[in-house]
């Protein structure tokens, strides 16, 4: 029997990272119609409420049961409105390495909840799972997705040449927005009209990376050993 992560749920100090459900399908939907999401990621589009099921009811079960990773929704402490969405790919258990993939929700931009998101999967991953190493994957163009890399205190490893296919008007100019975090991390896209081969930059992070609070978090921080970089 191949290994597996367990089905779990992170939580973070404004974050709860948890197994997609089927009623997450309209939330799904809506985030994906966004253009960055379109520009900077693989996935169908237009992405309907039925691809949404077929993920969270089908995929996503599959992608955890075959060894392959896991895919979380993330979700407000406050609201359990849906914020984006994180996903494990590529995982090697005789390495103990993964790497990871984040979506987040056009509303949700420019709050940090990218990078709070992927130190909670690394924490969780570095402590409880015995993993060594977390890869991450920012097309050359997409700024933001490496302002979250070197939040968490990911090293750059290098560029792989020619190993994205950017999507629409808005990869091509390479513009991210303002608050423009979206996604690192997927295996190339399909070749259509408007797109454009761009570079990939890999970024790692081990548990020797994590930079430590100079004081133990406190109760109502969720017990978060540690921080974000500025």
């Amino acid at each position: 029997m191949a290994a597996s992560f367990p089905e779990t749920a992170i939580s973070t100090e404004r974050l709860l990272l948890r197994p997609l459900a089927e009623d997450d399908a309209p939330g799904l939907a809506a985030m994906m119609a966004d253009e960055l999401v379109l520009a900077w990621t693989d996935r169908p589009h237009p992405f309907t409420e039925a691809h949404g099921t077929e993920l969270a009811r089908t995929l996503a079960p599959a992608h955890r049961a075959a060894g392959h990773g896991i895919v979380l929704a993330v979700t407000e402490h406050l609201t359990q409105r849906l914020v984006g969405l994180v996903e494990l790919r590529n995982t090697d258990w005789r390495l103990r390495s993964t790497e990871i993939s984040f979506i987040t929700a056009a509303w949700a931009r420019g709050e940090g909840y990218a990078p709070e998101a992927v130190l909670g999967v690394a924490q969780w991953l570095f402590e409880d799972r015995g993993f060594q190493r977390l890869e991450l994957r920012t097309a050359a163009g997409n700024t933001a997705a490496q302002q979250v890399a070197q939040k968490i205190g990911g090293i750059s490893e290098g560029v792989l040449r020619s190993a994205w296919i950017v999507r629409g008007e808005t990869g091509e100019t390479g513009e991210t927005g303002e608050t423009g975090e979206v996604v690192v991390g997927a295996p190339p896209g399909r070749r259509a009209g408007g797109e454009s081969r761009s570079d990939l930059i890999l970024w790692s992070l081990l548990p020797e990376d994590l930079e430590a609070p100079e004081a133990p978090a406190p109760a109502w921080a969720g017990g978060h050993r540690y921080v974000l970089r500025d």
